[in-house]
């Protein structure tokens, strides 16, 4: 194989980039509301202008649609999808499990009970900048996977891929027995709870922007620079092993790394599906499994793919909107069964 495709092209980087930017700005433009493009490109900039200092603040019906409302949330539904693939790809090389994604080990559940905890009994912490939901969900997903994490090794020294899987199945139908208790406890609050749990991004701010930037950038960071280990996973864990890659220090530091990064997601944007499992199969076609390539097009993939979802859930069935999680099963479900049946034909 020729060395230089081993890892991301600067041309690549640029294009998937562009690719990505178009979608961003078409989902801004497009809603509910129609806003020409025109006008909707000139409010934009002087929005940038006015945080630069070189303007006033833009005035008008455009002004406050897209800057207040639609940009704020096409930025957090972008900075979700990524991260959500980026788990995705990492969890199915650490796992080498084309069935693995995050929510494999139960840390999106988890980071789901959190939530609902504290939708259901109203739980705030004013002393901090966000909702308790964020605090709550993050602090529920470190706690599932060390609870996942202990009773693996408890049944297995070696924290064998098979053995978490398992576990965090159980764990995972454990956690939405507790949910479904909660609610019957939060009978009025039941609607709230059960449109958050499909997903939904529509009350999306810029400070929750900054927040899963803050979280792409640590948590991202951290498994782009394990790419060479995740090949060597996909490869076998003893022929890792024989190239001097620490197999249990590297799981555990991606594991954790990967429940942070989804703690903070779920959060946010509630029960989000198929994103972080089918994403980066579809990628996986165009760049092939090198993690080099593959975990930087499953990121702008994903940004992409939940952006378009968001924009069929907003208009749809205008001015009705659905949870973006229900386009994403739809849409994950459907991919994923060709995907499966094609990967069995070729057996």
């Amino acid at each position: 194989m020729n060395k230089r495709r081993d890892h991301f092209l600067a041309w690549e980087y640029a294009l998937f980039s562009a690719i990505t930017l178009a979608i961003l700005f078409a989902c801004v433009c497009l809603g509910s509301v129609g806003i020409p493009f025109k006008e909707a490109m000139g409010t934009l900039a002087e929005g940038v202008k006015y945080l630069l200092g070189m303007e006033k603040a833009p005035e008008g019906f455009a002004g406050s649609i897209l800057l207040s409302v639609r940009l704020p949330r096409v930025l957090c539904v972008a900075l979700v999808g990524a991260s959500l693939s980026l788990a995705g790809a990492t969890m199915q090389g650490l796992l080498k499990n084309p069935l693995a994604d995050g929510s494999t080990l139960g840390v999106s559940s988890g980071a789901a009970l959190g939530a609902v905890i504290a939708i259901a009994f109203n739980i705030t912490f004013p002393s901090l900048p966000f909702a308790g939901t964020m605090v709550m969900a993050v602090l529920f997903a470190f706690l599932s996977l060390t609870m996942i994490l202990s009773l693996a090794y408890r049944l297995d020294y070696s924290l064998s891929t098979n053995t978490i899987i398992l576990i965090g199945v159980i764990f995972s139908m454990f956690v939405s027995s507790l949910m479904s208790i909660i609610v019957t406890f939060a009978a009025d609050r039941i609607q709230h709870i059960t449109f958050w749990t499909m997903g939904s991004l529509s009350g999306a701010t810029y400070s929750n922007a900054a927040v899963l930037g803050i979280a792409v950038l640590f948590f991202g960071g951290i498994i782009f620079g394990h790419a060479r280990e995740l090949n060597a996973f996909a490869v076998g864990e003893d022929n890792a092993r024989h190239i001097g890659v620490d197999v249990k220090k590297v799981r555990l530091i991606l594991l954790i790394t990967v429940s942070g990064l989804i703690g903070v997601c779920v959060s946010i944007g509630g029960t989000i599906g198929f994103v972080g499992l089918v994403t980066p199969h579809m990628v996986r076609m165009l760049t092939g499994p090198n993690h080099r390539r593959l975990l930087p097009a499953s990121f702008f993939g994903g940004a992409s793919f939940l952006m378009l979802a968001d924009l069929v859930a907003r208009t749809l069935l205008n001015p009705r909107e659905l949870p973006i999680g229900v386009v994403t099963s739809l849409v994950g479900a459907i991919v994923f069964v060709i995907i499966f049946y094609r990967k069995r034909k070729g057996m």
